[in-house]
């Protein structure tokens, strides 16, 4: 995968990720299984555009078929990202994004739709789960191997560690996000 530093129209716009959808029944499905996005362009009957700001997260599923059945099914979570970070280039995402999960095949996309869900069912946003918690699912599926379940105290922890991380004087070590 290429990366490469955001690239950006004037100095003084925010940087939008835009993402490309399609729903073309039973051929190519592209949709959004969460994520808040901050514009949206319908192009035409089976094409739509929505863009998001620079640290949200969202999951996109990328799904192809034919008369045989499923070509392809892929579900990727990613965030947007800002002006001079570096992001991975994906299909109909522009410029491109971090990508915090990629999964491929049907079983296993089903296996992290059925984690969302439990996510949800807790009451927890998805968009504001741990980016390292997408990164450990997509290493322990793509493993075969157990996964830790997202729960409300490691939902906690990570609020507190982010709020401390945004009070921390720039350059200490906080992170992004």
């Amino acid at each position: 995968m290429t990366t490469r530093a955001h690239e950006t129209g004037r100095s003084d716009s925010v940087p939008i990720t835009l993402v490309e959808l399609i729903w073309e029944k039973k051929k190519v499905e592209h949709w959004l299984r969460f994520g808040r996005s901050c514009h949206e362009h319908r192009i035409d009957g089976s094409r739509k555009r929505v863009g998001f700001t620079s640290g949200s997260v969202f999951a996109l599923i990328r799904w192809a078929g034919n008369e045989f059945g499923t070509v392809v099914s892929r579900l990727d979570i990613l965030r947007a990202v800002s002006r001079g970070e570096p992001f991975q280039i994906l299909p109909f995402v522009h410029p491109g994004a971090e990508l915090l999960l990629r999964i491929t095949s049907w079983p296993k996309v089903e296996r992290v739709l059925q984690v969302i869900d439990a996510i949800e069912a807790l009451g927890i946003d998805p968009c504001e789960v741990s980016p390292e918690h997408w990164r450990h699912l997509h290493h322990r599926i793509a493993a075969g191997e157990p996964f830790r379940t997202y729960t409300r105290a490691r939902h906690a922890a990570w609020l507190k560690r982010r709020k401390v991380s945004l009070d921390l004087p720039h350059g200490w070590g906080g992170g992004t996000q």
